[in-house]
């Protein structure tokens, strides 16, 4: 055989490797019984979930009332393990944003092709996410409520106040504190205040104005970004205990008596069109974009939306968000930028929550919306969920302001919407998790971006444990 036969040979062997998109790490097998007891694994994660609900749900349905103490005491390990989570939040997106900004500069067109992709994909989804509640609560689940008695729709006096003070919130004054959140009129009071977006944005900035790779400032925030690494590697490690106390202590705070048909439908409305967001129309575009089955890159992502529905934030979920796009080899670079981006603007299950509670609040008092009323809706609902991140009591206040627009007043059963939004709320956060992970995935195989070969030995260190579900 000639040489260029053999070499011909050679070439045929070679596994294809997808342009812009890692395949996922390789790893040797491993007996089937690790996953179980490594610490941190995805399939730990899972366990200690299904436990923390089996007992939170037995314990409220067991006893009239919970204690307040006992609740507060049970939830301290999960409330500890959620506010370390948190901590690292800050010094991760400004680490992650000015390094993926200076090696998207030294790119050619890259930069600005993934920031375009990006932002583009999200508000597709948002749109889609807003337009999929409108049809199934205007075509499905408004003709299961049911127009609620006086009693109900009466306003407690000592909320009266409150209520009166969200609906003084104009849809005008929404638009311009989502603009003014943009950019801090004080750094340090923004990052110690916690204003995500006005950080994000100044760390893209200082990222951009860093010149060459030499600066002090480049190689502080490498070393930071190795320091952060190690501590939310520790913080993986011990998920499973955070993830179960949280749970727990919530669910203990759940009361199943209390659950109406109209609250019910909500309930039941809500979680039914976010499950076809996230299980139908966002795996449909992961599908014809990599072609590969969403579901199992879903499930292997466990970790992530897991502990975004133990702790109802999606910034503090994305240490591990990170962790799990990495795992599933997204390149660096996309992962960086999309990842935190997604988790400050990406709402798909909040876009979905709005229109949901306006025709609650509209139904049980027995006003109906007409098309003009719904197109208001999308409007409002898209704009407010990319804005709900930096605006204080974040969607009830926007709840509000929607309703208001489409002449629905805020009755006592505005109460009830408040009493069940933590609940909700922790599945908003794990659909708009995932959907961050979604995006990455896309967002990589389109642009076809790939890890420059120096970024090697800046490729973080630590494994990720999620990978234990690979072969689930």
């Amino acid at each position: 055989m000639s040489e260029k036969d053999l070499k011909n040979v050679e070439s045929q062997q070679r596994p294809a490797v997808s342009v812009g998109y890692v395949e996922e790490e390789t790893r040797p097998k491993r007996p089937w019984w690790y996953s179980v007891t490594e610490a941190g694994s995805a399939i730990q994660i899972i366990i200690a979930a299904a436990l923390g609900i089996a007992i939170g749900l037995a314990v409220t349905t067991s006893v009239d009332e919970v204690p307040d103490a006992a609740v507060a005491i049970v939830g301290i390990p999960g409330v500890l393990w959620l506010r370390a989570l948190k901590a690292v939040v800050l010094p991760l997106i400004v680490c992650a944003m000015i390094l993926a900004i200076q090696r998207l500069r030294e790119m050619s067109r890259g930069g600005g092709v993934l920031a375009r992709w990006t932002i583009g994909y999200y508000v597709l989804t948002t749109l889609c996410a807003v337009i999929i509640s409108i049809i199934m609560v205007s075509q499905v689940w408004d003709g299961l409520m049911t127009e609620a008695g006086a009693d109900s729709l009466a306003v407690a006096e000592e909320d009266e106040e409150e209520f009166s003070e969200r609906e003084d919130v104009e849809v005008h004054d929404v638009v311009v504190q989502m603009f003014e959140s943009l950019i801090p009129a004080n750094i340090v009071d923004a990052l110690a205040s916690d204003s995500l977006l006005a950080v994000l944005i100044s760390s893209i900035v200082v990222g951009y104005l860093i010149r060459g790779p030499d600066s002090p400032i480049l190689r502080a925030t490498k070393e930071v970004e190795r320091i952060i690494t190690v501590i939310i590697t520790f913080l993986i490690k011990i998920a499973p205990i955070g993830v179960f106390f949280l749970i727990v202590s919530n669910l203990f705070r759940l009361r199943i008596e209390d659950i109406g048909r109209n609250l019910g439908v909500l309930i039941g409305g809500t979680l039914s069109t976010m499950a076809i967001h996230l299980f139908i129309v966002v795996p449909l575009i992961y599908t014809i974009v990599l072609r590969k089955n969403p579901y199992v890159y879903w499930f292997r992502n466990a970790p992530a939306w897991l502990t975004a529905w133990g702790s109802a934030s999606s910034a503090a979920t994305l240490p591990v968000t990170l962790k799990c796009a990495r795992a599933r080899g997204i390149p660096n670079l996309v992962a960086k930028f999309a990842c935190p981006l997604g988790a400050l603007i990406n709402m798909d299950g909040t876009a979905i929550y709005f229109p949901v509670v306006v025709v609650f609040m509209a139904v049980t008092q027995g006003i109906w919306l007409n098309a003009a009323d719904y197109v208001i809706i999308c409007l409002l609902a898209t704009l407010a969920s990319i804005g709900t991140t930096p605006i204080p009591s974040s969607s009830l206040v926007l709840t509000v302001m929607i309703a208001g627009s489409v002449n629905v007043p805020v009755t006592g059963m505005y109460a009830v919407v408040v009493t069940i939004d933590w609940f909700l709320d922790r599945f908003r956060t794990a659909l708009n998790v995932s959907g961050d992970l979604y995006a990455a995935a896309v967002v990589a195989k389109i642009t076809g971006i790939q890890d420059p070969d120096n970024m090697d030995g800046e490729v973080e260190e630590v494994e990720v444990h999620a990978n234990n579900s690979d072969r689930v």
